[in-house]
């Protein structure tokens, strides 16, 4: 018996349960345990059933994700699973919390399922670039159809109580304690009687899929076009259609063949870093022992864009939040644009109408700055100017009570200076939201120099609670992204005097794996937006500087690097925008020739990674994975690449060196000379994953 796995005989109702907390990791002692027990348990005349549940917060949450990648040892999930399957007495799988992955794949197994309420369960393996390995691909589809499967599996995303037992996953919804009521389930299914049939040996549910193969493939193409460039959908297809027209042993043994396959592979090693990463870039050792306050109500000066997608994050976390603005017309703009917003959302079926409702409620308006006293966070979300943002600062600190949090929503500008602007430094804190705040799950938490222990917990604490993606980052223009897309942003400008068009260049980033390419995403946001920074901070960009000077702002003028036809976002090459590129590039002197796509990506991420070395040497970001983070949260980069700073490990860093001095030599910018902390780590034969 293992001390994480534990039996007790509820006269005559053996009731195993899995302690391992934080959330009953599925690791090698909780396998073997429940391997030794399960097969004791069956082979007991004293007992006529079996119950197994998870102590503490959740049943099992999946398994030890520190172990994959590893030897195997011990006991198997398979063998787990196949001792349930063994089992003459009925075996019943009591969940709660988060059964997914290994776990939930150890539910499927049992011959019955009860969950409480609020149980929501999964099978969340393609996010970490694997797919099931225990069965799922094979059971599920038994037990809820192949559509629903498929859906399941290939999102990754968990799916409520209520949803399961319309579709048949679990027997039952139970109130009160879990473990009582699987108790009392599993002595009814004895006295009623009812089949033990196992998962596996089901088949009625397969019979449509099996008809009609058009509409797998159809599914299966769906699912793969959106998943594009990642090994993981791919591979569930495959493992599902084996569901279709292998005899079920021979399809576990497939599954088990392609699960093993991608578990060695760079895109699940790049995954699982983002997963760790994830989970480590809120993590300040020493704010530690600091408490968050308790944010009961939330305020957001600025009804704009952003402002009105912060307070939906507000009104879909259960927070009431009030927002300013200084014109009622202002005001009433930004409010209608998030009840749009929320009403497109419902009509595509993804809130219900009493939702909607629910978190209208929420948001109040207001154009008089006194309707924010009472909050216990305020976020400026005005225009990216440092003395309209002074001035706000300083009005908020006379105006908000005390041990409030007082947020800045600015890409830029300096955290400190703001802070100075009040009597409170101490209460400031940066927290830079990212576009569309409502969708985008990066949070980049900007602790100033004065920043309070309490004042940074309590920005993180928030920013979890609004589904986000915290990381932390130190003050400096742009913090951590912005300051390193500037530099992809300069070399995609002089990829175009050099040779390259637009569509060449973003082609080749999208090829790469991000969804949008630099002038693409330029044209999405509105030229007239960087224009305006750059005139503000003295600098240029030599092509969109001329195209916002010819009113060309992107999709808003359905004219910007591309044309727009009216009514699309879909971009089409302007050749006006081919000749001004060479008539820019004649001017300066340039030869223009083609570059490679390879060569195109290379030039506009290896000075993004220098950069990040940079950052990593002033201490701005405190972990290469924070920046990984960010850049794969906030700016699209291919999380099966595992973001920047993983990317340029996997390559090894003496070749990014080697890259960037040439490049150097190539443009003579003295940004691309490989940064200190790169080259010393290339010549040590070390790789960024070294610092963590």
């Amino acid at each position: 018996m293992s001390e994480l796995v534990s039996m007790r005989n509820d006269d005559g109702v053996a009731v195993i349960i899995i302690d391992n907390p934080p959330v009953n990791a599925l690791n090698q002692a909780v396998r073997a345990g429940l391997v030794d027990l399960v097969s004791r348990a069956s082979q007991d005349a004293a007992v006529t059933a079996i119950v197994i549940a998870g102590a503490g917060r959740t049943f099992i949450a999946g398994a030890d994700i520190g172990e994959l990648g590893k030897p195997r040892v011990g006991r198997t999930t398979i063998e787990v699973i196949e001792a349930i399957e063994a089992s003459p007495k009925p075996v019943v799988a009591a969940l709660h919390g988060t059964p997914l992955g290994g776990g939930f794949e150890i539910a499927l197994g049992c011959h019955f399922r009860i969950a409480a309420p609020g149980t929501r369960l999964g099978l969340s393996e393609v996010k970490l670039g694997i797919i099931p390995g225990a069965g799922g691909t094979q059971r599920l589809p038994r037990l809820v159809g192949m559509d629903k499967a498929m859906a399941m599996i290939l999102s990754g995303d968990p799916i409520p109580a209520k949803e399961a037992l319309d579709a048949g996953l679990i027997d039952a919804i139970v109130e009160g304690d879990v473990v009582t009521a699987g108790v009392a389930f599993a002595r009814r299914a004895i006295a009623e009687k009812r089949p033990m049939v196992l998962a596996r040996n089901r088949d009625e549910k397969l019979a449509a899929a099996r008809a009609d193969t058009a509409a797998f493939d159809a599914a299966a193409a769906n699912y793969t076009k959106r998943a594009r460039g990642q090994n993981a959908p791919a591979a569930a297809v495959e493992a599902l259609r084996g569901t279709l027209t292998l005899p079920v042993a021979d399809a576990l043994k497939h599954e088990f063949v392609l699960f093993t396959e991608l578990l060695a592979g760079d895109q699940s090693k790049a995954q699982r870093h983002i997963f760790f990463a994830e989970r480590e870039a809120a993590k300040v050792p020493d704010i530690a022992s600091a408490k968050p306050h308790d944010v009961k109500r939330a305020a957001v000066i600025g009804a704009g864009a952003m402002g009105g997608g912060i307070a939906m994050c507000f009104a879909n976390a259960g927070i009431p939040v009030t927002v300013v603005e200084t014109t009622a017309d202002a005001l009433a703009r930004g409010l209608d644009a998030v009840t749009k917003n929320y009403r497109s959302t419902a009509a595509r079926g993804g809130l219900a109408a009493a939702d909607m409702e629910a978190r209208l409620a929420r948001i109040t308006g207001s154009t008089d700055i006194a309707a924010a006293a009472d909050a216990d966070i305020v976020i400026e979300a005005v225009f990216e100017d440092l003395g309209v943002k002074q001035q706000l600062l300083g009005n908020l600190d006379r105006i908000v009570k005390s041990g409030a949090v007082i947020a800045s929503n600015t890409s830029y500008i300096d955290i400190d200076t703001l802070a100075r602007s009040t009597a409170r430094p101490q209460a400031v804190v940066g927290m830079h939201f990212f576009s569309p705040a409502n969708v985008m799950r990066l949070l980049e938490v900007v602790r100033g120099a004065e920043t309070a222990p309490e004042t940074l917990a309590t920005a993180i604490a928030i920013g979890r609670k609004l589904g986000k993606v915290p990381a932390v980052v130190g003050v400096c223009h742009g913090f951590v992204g912005n300051r390193m897309l500037w530099l992809r942003s300069v070399e995609a400008e002089r990829l175009l005097l050099e040779g390259a068009l637009p569509q060449d260049v973003d082609g080749a980033l999208t090829r790469f794996g991000f969804p949008m390419g630099p002038f693409g995403m330029a044209d999405l946001a509105g030229l007239d937006v960087s224009w305006r920074m750059r005139k503000a901070q003295g600098l240029s960009a030599p092509i969109a500087d001329q195209l916002c000077e010819l009113g060309r702002f992107g999709q808003k003028t359905a004219r910007g690097f591309y044309l727009y036809e009216p009514g699309s976002r879909t971009p089409k090459p302007d050749a006006d925008v081919e000749r001004l590129i060479l008539a820019t590039a004649a001017k300066r002197g340039l030869s223009r020739a083609a570059v490679g796509k390879d060569e195109i990506v290379e030039r506009l991420l290896f000075p993004v990674i220098n950069e990040g070395a940079r950052v990593l040497a002033e201490g701005i970001a405190r972990r290469p994975g924070d920046i990984d983070v960010i850049w794969v949260y906030g700016y699209g980069f291919p999380v099966y690449r595992g973001g920047p700073m993983h990317y340029a490990d996997s390559l090894g860093l003496n070749y990014v060196r080697d890259r960037l001095t040439a490049f150097a030599q190539k443009t003579g910018d003295d940004r691309h000379r490989p940064a200190s902390l790169l080259a010393k780590l290339a010549d040590e034969g070390k790789g960024f994953a070294s610092l963590a």
